[in-house]
């Protein structure tokens, strides 16, 4: 893409009132656009990261026998009456229609899919089964102030699984542990994020969150590196201030963000719903779920947080918008020949073609925070090919033309 092409502009100031490092330099950069607290415009830059999560997340989620759905915004409010959530969920949205029907936008999805699976569950056959979705979650955030870390709207994917017993669910619930850890290794969060206890509420004893660390995190978690595993502060007196796996009471205390929480919720939604299957007796047997989220907003913004200096963003590869930047300093044909190369190969490029200056397009290229940076110009030019650098690197080098594939494969 073309860089002059590219309707939305970077800004050098925003509102004051953006006091979170993920919202300040998103919207710097055009990523993404405040329409009011809690709920942003995603923008083209944004929409390309967004989808590349989502891709990632889409590809654990297929691995461990996922099937995806897309289910309504719009819940009846019966289907809340019957798991006494209607006046119990502070975060629920409800509207009515002029008829008087009320409804719910949904925070989530269990009210959904349980009568929907009723549909399709009727014996121990049909049995393990997992369907997820990618969907927008409306709830009533009264302190959105993290930027897009606590949103009243935002794109959530939910996987729900189901299980003719416990011992499935379990065997099931460790797999899906495993997908969420290979997630954030590939979105670039894998040495700063960990398998948190975290309370089961009303499901379970314990559920488990993924945290990961930064000290924007509204979080507080204990840390075992001799497990690599973490709990939670609301919890933490239960255990004894001790790892859960090896009693080891020596913890240290981070801040840290939610990126993921995995639940077993049981008979939790399905005996409402009176969801039962026939075992090989003709027996009916109560389903059993589980529950397994990931905000892909927050998940994008955490990584702003944790990737990121003093002059702007630091995409892993993995989920950058693209995978060079290509500055033209002046006006020069090799520029063009370089962004159509690459491009044909199969690139993606951003190629800065802007009649600015210098300086502009440099501190652009650092806040928007693509993995190389490649600059063409006559002193480039006359020392024999263009510059190229990494973004989390301070130094660059002169390289001939010919040899930028070699370093961007």
């Amino acid at each position: 893409m073309k860089q002059s092409q590219l309707f939305t502009r970077t800004q050098k100031e925003i509102s004051k009132d953006e006091v979170s490092i993920n919202a300040q330099l998103l919207i710097r950069a055009g990523f993404i656009d405040k329409l009011m607290a809690g709920v942003y415009t995603i923008l083209p830059l944004g929409f390309r990261v967004m989808k590349k999560i989502e891709q990632i997340i889409r590809e654990e989620m297929n691995g461990i026998g996922g099937q995806e759905i897309f289910m309504p915004t719009l819940h009846p409010k019966e289907n809340w009456l019957k798991t006494e959530r209607w006046d119990t969920l502070d975060v629920l949205y409800k509207v009515k229609d002029p008829t008087g029907r009320e409804m719910a936008l949904g925070p989530t999805h269990e009210e959904v899919v349980v009568p929907l699976m009723k549909r399709f569950i009727s014996s121990y056959k049909d049995l393990p089964f997992a369907a997820y979705q990618f969907q927008n979650k409306f709830r009533m955030e009264l302190r959105s102030k993290s930027g897009i870390l606590r949103g009243r709207e935002f794109m959530m994917k939910d996987l729900y699984s189901f299980h003719a017993d416990a011992g499935d669910l379990d065997a099931y619930y460790e797999k899906a542990k495993q997908a969420y850890l290979n997630v954030f290794e590939r979105v670039g969060l894998k040495n700063e994020t960990y398998l948190t206890y975290a309370s089961g509420g009303s499901f379970s004893k314990y559920s488990h969150e993924f945290q990961t660390l930064t000290e924007a995190g509204e979080d507080s978690i204990y840390i075992c590196e001799r497990c690599r595993i973490a709990i939670n502060k609301e919890i933490i007196d239960d255990l004894n201030h001790s790892c859960p796996e090896c009693n080891e009471g020596n913890l240290d205390e981070k801040k840290a963000i939610e990126v993921g929480n995995i639940f077993k919720l049981m008979t939790k939604f399905s005996a409402p719903f009176d969801l039962k299957a026939k075992n090989e007796n003709g027996e009916d047997i109560e389903v059993v779920m589980g529950c397994y989220g990931i905000g892909l907003g927050r998940l994008m913004g955490t990584i702003v947080e944790v990737l990121h200096d003093e002059r702007g963003m630091m995409w892993p590869e993995a989920v950058a918008p693209f995978k060079v930047h290509l500055l033209s300093l002046g006006e020069n044909e090799e520029a063009e020949k370089i962004y159509r190369s690459l491009t044909e190969k199969g690139i993606e490029v951003l190629y800065d073609d802007r009649d600015t200056s210098a300086g502009d397009k440099f501190a652009d290229a650092d806040l928007i925070g693509i993995p190389y940076r490649i600059v063409v110009s006559k002193k480039s030019l006359a020392g024999g090919g263009v510059e190229i650098k990494k973004r989390n690197e301070s130094e660059s080098k002169i390289v001939g033309i010919e040899e930028i594939l070699n370093i961007l494969n």
